[in-house]
């Protein structure tokens, strides 16, 4: 008798629902493959039916040392640039965000305007509010340069 015949006993399928639940957490596993294990695992009676629950898992990673790393900022493609340090990160030319907000309030005026032509009079202009936080990241922006 080998030891895939023999009885698995609790701690035996406690250790396998341990191990499936990091693997879950991990993201190896979805929700519901994760149910379906789990209820295979407690009803194992032998280290076969077990074994063959993990066998495609790779070993598991302890929780702290699963965490996402920082990632380590890049070094400027060329050479530093007049009047900057070496290693010193340069900050990127304008704000993308500026020129895609400005499109949408753009947009948004379009509308405004079609739907005042087509009911014959000025409609309260609503694209106003959409200036607020574009004016703000205006004057926040061109306000560091000094920096």
């Amino acid at each position: 008798m080998g030891r895939e015949d023999m009885r698995a006993g609790d701690a035996d399928r406690e250790a396998v629902a341990e191990t499936l639940k990091a693997a879950l957490n991990e993201g190896r596993l979805d929700l519901h493959e994760y149910d379906e294990r789990l209820q295979q695992t407690y009803a194992a009676k032998t280290f076969r039916d077990l074994e063959g629950l993990t066998t495609d898992l790779p070993g598991t990673v302890p929780v702290q040392r699963a965490q996402v790393a920082p990632q380590q900022p890049m070094a400027p493609a060329a050479g530093p640039t007049p009047g900057s340090e070496v290693g010193e990160m340069r900050k990127p030319s304008g704000a993308p965000w500026l020129a895609s907000y400005g499109g949408v309030i753009l947009v948004c005026v379009l509308i405004w305007g079609v739907t005042s032509l087509a009911s014959g009079e000025f409609n309260y202009f609503w694209p106003a509010w959409m200036l607020i936080p574009f004016i703000f990241g205006v004057v926040g922006r061109f306000g560091n340069r000094g920096r």
